[in-house]
């Protein structure tokens, strides 16, 4: 398998460069550069310290990272968080507090969310008057009911 090269320029002196933790991983972990308390259902961006060049016909996703999110409750407001591949801004994250009755305290060096890096389309969008039939149609948002049986 060829290795994406995604070019990753430090921008504070207790930024974490992100590795895979297990070999075959998709995501690769992102730290915090600072101290925060996040208070239940409080937002807040933190900073990785970190930017990235992602190639053209690839973005970024970040997601939130399983274990805090069980554990602590912590999240994204924004999940996924998108990176285009021509931004190189800093690294953010939207992080939240979703327990409810416990304050998460993050310090520098916390791993607080996690990156994906996959290939993406560029759509080109064709307006037409109809659009082909489908068996589910226009049902959404529960119209495959609740019950796999």
């Amino acid at each position: 398998m060829t290795m994406l090269s995604v070019p990753m320029k430090v921008l504070s002196e207790n930024a974490v460069v992100p590795k895979n933790a297990y070999d075959g991983d998709a995501g690769v972990d992102l730290c915090s550069t600072e101290e925060v308390v996040l208070q239940p259902f409080q937002r807040q961006l933190i900073g990785t310290g970190l930017a990235v060049a992602i190639p053209r016909g690839y973005a970024g996703f970040v997601l939130p990272r399983s274990g805090t999110a069980i554990r602590q409750g912590l999240s994204l407001a924004n999940t996924p968080g998108l990176i285009d591949s021509n931004y190189r801004g800093e690294l953010k994250i939207a992080a939240v507090n979703l327990d409810p009755e416990t304050p998460i305290h993050i310090m520098p060096g916390d791993r607080i969310a996690q990156l994906v890096i996959m290939g993406v389309e560029s759509p080109a969008f064709e307006l037409v008057e109809v659009l082909d039939d489908t068996e589910r149609g226009e049902g959404g948002f529960g119209s495959s009911g609740v019950s796999a049986s």
